[in-house]
């Protein structure tokens, strides 16, 4: 580390949604290039970032100093206005405390300020200061804006009612010199109220992308934010290419006449010691029985249920159509529960067993379980799955096991029609303000990131097109994979400039966060109000969200349970009702036999338009090659049908040694 170090306090990452193209793992690889040892995330009115910001900086040995750039109503965050304007201020949370007031200001702006930005206002600032370090921002902070209208004595004034906000210490004047006409009128009046104010200056750049040569590239995202052109005259556009992480030596460059101020910024990050630390008591309180713990009520319900199950499980082996003898199952239920109650997830169970068994007692269709939480047998015992884990050969530890360091996942689906009311049960037993559904991120793909660039870029609709359908239809490929395995879409770009510089930008642009939505399935339970630990975010549909995506409440360790809409299970639902209806008959699932022949002549035609997982016109193609005979089979294809397998050739060695085309051969003899 330099002696004398800079720190980047004003930085817009790719979750400034299309205003920032510092990609965070690549922002660390520059920030750590450079001998930095800090770096603070400054993203426009949200904290979208901040644990993928916080959990990189620290695994690159980088202090990461947690902020935001809000916007600040000037006729209050309430007015729904065209003639109000909104100015920006950068906050960075100093302590712990700060970091929970940034995250009530930053809630409050999407879910009461919202009109075009999510915005603030001085008179909720004002409550929520404490812990926090204000900044002055850019040209677009109101404090400059007086001073470029030559309103220095309402400048000075807004500066002092900061500082009397923040607190002594707690305010500086930002310094910013992007080489803008602007700027060149700004920063003497700036040293001025400094010197009149005693607020103390730091250098900063409103740094929007990594590079200099990256300006072209964010010029570009601000083009697709605002649906212009690169040749619109009145769109939003980057007037100079300095908006970059600079180096100490070129920030000295400018401003080496006030040492003070460059040296000022790392001894504002030093400052900032903020901790995203995972939740200590991830589950919320679920209320017992007098008399019981959650473990013992756990183990009761667990117990309980399991002899529920016991009698069919008991008729089955009689009828020799159970592999493993019931003494077996009894020994699996006393080491998972064991399990569970030494993993302290006790209480995660109840939870899970309890919006079940809400459901199915309002008939909402549920789902017999999905993924690794088939393989509990506590699981089947309390009703969260339908599907006998000893039978089918699923194994507990894949679900559960004591170095797993993450929560067990439970994914369940419900009926398309009715899931909102399950998950309205959840959130008036466990309060309104506990329970949310969860934010994700669109990232602009190789094909998304050619047809935006290609618009912006004015390229014909027609060729764009044409790119487009070039690049291989294989999930998740990059675009330099794209250009690897494609010839045509290489020669392309070797052929034309045009479409050289298009598949260049978007390579350059490939990842980055396009645009904030509602997570499918996500709901969060948290074991108190969520504004007191996340931020949140209100979508286009008033719909309530975190802040924070589902992979970064899990670095939280909170309670993250998808609840999957599934139309089959309407489907289902409703052909049992409408068989009841028209025949009279009362079927259950659970009794239908497994081994009927007429059905699986349906398989083997591929006559399966209708039918979940096994409707697209490949599996189908599969089906009739493969002839399934029993459920194991059609659990295989299943698996199978998957990207990586299909594209290893794994499907066709397992079709021919179906048929005795192939030898079966074991990597291992003991398999």
């Amino acid at each position: 580390m330099p002696e004398r170090p800079f720190v980047h306090l004003h930085t817009h990452t790719d979750y400034s949604l299309l205003d920032g193209a510092c990609e965070i793992s690549k922002l660390m690889e520059i920030v750590s290039g450079l001998g930095m040892p800090a770096v603070a995330m400054t993203d426009h009115g949200n904290l979208f970032g901040a644990v993928q910001f916080y959990h990189a900086a620290k695994a690159k040995g980088i202090h990461p100093v947690i902020g935001c750039e809000v916007y600040v109503s000037q006729q209050g965050r309430e007015v729904r206005s065209d003639t109000d304007r909104y100015n920006h201020l950068v906050l960075l949370c100093e302590t712990q405390e700060g970091y929970r007031n940034l995250v009530k200001l930053v809630s409050a702006g999407f879910l009461e300020g919202f009109y075009y930005k999510p915005r603030i206002d001085r008179d909720l600032l004002s409550r929520h200061a404490k812990g926090l370090i204000g900044m002055s921002a850019c040209l677009r902070g109101d404090i400059n804006e007086l001073l470029l209208a030559e309103a220095h004595d309402e400048a000075r004034r807004r500066a002092l009612e900061y500082l009397d906000i923040f607190g002594p210490g707690n305010f500086f004047l930002e310094l910013q010199d992007h080489g803008l006409e602007e700027d060149r009128r700004l920063l003497p009046q700036v040293y001025r109220l400094s010197q009149e104010t005693g607020i103390p200056l730091v250098v900063t750049n409103d740094s929007h992308y990594l590079q200099q040569e990256d300006s072209r590239v964010h010029d570009i995202l601000l083009c697709i934010q605002t649906g212009k052109t690169i040749s619109a005259t009145s769109r939003m556009k980057t007037w100079t290419p300095h908006f970059y992480i600079k180096s100490r030596a070129q920030m000295e460059a400018v401003f080496g006449e006030v040492p003070e101020a460059l040296d000022r910024t790392w001894e504002i990050a030093q400052r900032c010691q903020v901790r995203l630390d995972k939740i200590s008591e991830p589950f919320p309180k679920f209320d017992v029985p007098e008399g019981h713990t959650t473990d013992t009520y756990f183990e009761f319900a667990a117990r309980q249920g399991f002899e529920a199950r016991r009698p069919r499980l008991e008729a089955l082996y009689k009828a020799g159509r159970l592999k493993h003898h019931p003494a077996e199952y009894v020994q699996r239920l006393d080491s998972e529960i064991q399990m569970i109650q030494r993993m302290k997830f006790s209480g995660y169970f109840l939870i899970v067993w309890d919006f079940i068994r809400y459901a199915k007692s309002q008939g909402i269709p549920v789902g017999p379980g999905r993924g690794s939480a088939a393989g509990s047998l506590v699981s089947y015992a309390m009703g969260i799955t339908d599907i006998d884990p000893l039978q089918y050969g699923l194994l507990f530890e894949r679900f559960l096991n004591p170095e797993r360091v993450t929560l067990p996942d439970i994914d369940i689906d419900f009926c398309m029609n009715r899931r909102g009311e399950v998950i309205q049960y959840v959130a008036q037993k466990y309060g309104r303000d506990q329970v949310a559904q969860i934010i994700t991120f669109n990232t602009l793909g190789a094909r998304a990131a050619i047809k935006d660039v290609g618009r912006v870029l004015e390229m014909g609709y027609a060729e764009v097109d044409r790119l487009t359908k070039l690049v291989p239809n294989v999930h998740n490929i990059t675009l330099e994979e794209a250009l690897a395995k494609e010839p045509k879409l290489a020669e392309a770009a070797r052929s034309d400039p045009r479409v050289a510089e298009v598949l260049e930008i978007a390579r350059r642009v490939e990842g980055m966060c396009r645009n904030a939505s509602i997570h499918a399935a996500g709901v969060v339970i948290a074991p108190q109000p969520l504004q007191e630990i996340l931020p949140l975010y209100r979508t286009n549909k008033d719909e309530i969200v975190t802040q924070y995506d589902g992979a970064s409440l899990e670095k939280l360790s909170l309670l993250k349970m998808d609840f999957l809409g599934l139309t089959t299970l309407t489907v289902v639902h409703d052909a049992l009702d409408l068989i009841h209806k028209n025949h009279g008959v009362r079927l259950v699932l659970e009794d239908l036999p497994l081994d009927d022949q007429a059905t699986y002549e349906i398989f083997c035609k591929g006559h399966t338009s209708g039918i979940f997982q096994f409707e697209s016109p490949g599996m189908r193609e599969i089906l009739r090659r493969y002839q399934p005979s029993r459920l194991e089979d059609l659990i295989a294809l299943n698996a199978l049908y998957r990207p990586g397998p299909l594209q290893g050739r794994m499907v066709d060695d397992f079709i021919d040694r179906k048929h005795g085309r192939q030898p079966v051969t074991y990597e291992l003899p003991e398999l």
